[in-house]
């Protein structure tokens, strides 16, 4: 049918022309859409600032030839004003736009418009430290995409843990008969704080120590960035675990 709708979160703009955007957008039932949203940049707008990056909307939108058009908007989350004042928020959440950008150019799922919605309304909240609610979108949006890391066996040859040594290549925590020279070795609470991101043992991530939440937002980092096969730019920007 030429007109869809659809519920969306909005990745990024791009300005078209004098008053028009192109927005791209990880939808519901839809998966990665792009479209122009006419006169949305004009003060006049009925919905502009619906459609600004890190929104929820439910949208109507018109089958184009080339780009879709959006027709109508209707806010299901305003999480954007709430994060944009906070640096760290800020820098976290384009971080998690930029991988399901990435991660959708295949098939995306509902699954993963559902994980993005409630990590980036985590965010919006301040429920706990932007950097582990990225870090534990980042290890979910990976296992949901066929990629969950090994945690607790090796990743290798199967051995139970606990094991010290996390190699994105092999799949996650490997064994010592398995671990190439020079592995990334982490302790016992990093291992534990990697679990709790995973499982969303919000507790347990709230009281780990500061080592063990830089320990483990560092092995997540290469792990994301190694499936993906290139670097997630806004990563470099982000403030340090504290």
């Amino acid at each position: 049918m030429p007109t869809y709708r659809d519920e969306v979160v909005v990745l990024r703009t791009h300005k078209l022309g004098e008053a028009d955007r192109i927005l791209t957008m990880l939808s519901r039932r839809h998966g990665k859409l792009r479209a122009v949203a006419k006169g949305v940049r004009r003060t006049s707008s009925r919905f502009g600032s619906r459609l600004e990056p890190f929104m929820v909307a439910d949208v109507q939108l018109y089958a184009g030839r080339s780009l879709d058009i959006v027709q109508q908007a209707e806010s299901l989350g305003a999480y954007g004003a709430d994060i944009v004042v906070h640096y760290d928020r800020y820098t976290a959440a384009n971080a998690m736009v930029e991988t399901a950008d990435r991660l959708s150019e295949a098939e995306a799922t509902p699954q993963q418009y559902l994980l993005l919605v409630g990590g980036l309304r985590a965010l919006s909240r301040g429920d706990h430290a932007s950097r582990a609610i990225l870090d534990s979108y980042l290890l979910r949006v990976m296992a949901l995409s066929g990629w969950a890391p090994s945690l607790s066996e090796c990743a290798r040859c199967g051995a139970p843990g606990p094991h010290t040594a996390f190699v994105a290549q092999l799949g996650g925590m490997v064994c010592g008969s398995c671990a190439p020279t020079g592995s990334a070795r982490i302790g016992a609470g990093a291992v534990q704080t990697l679990e709790a991101l995973m499982a969303g043992e919000w507790a347990v991530v709230d009281s780990a120590q500061a080592a063990d939440i830089a320990a483990a937002s560092g092995v997540i980092a290469a792990y994301t960035q190694w499936h993906l096969e290139r670097g997630i730019r806004s990563l470099s920007h982000l403030e340090a675990p504290r």
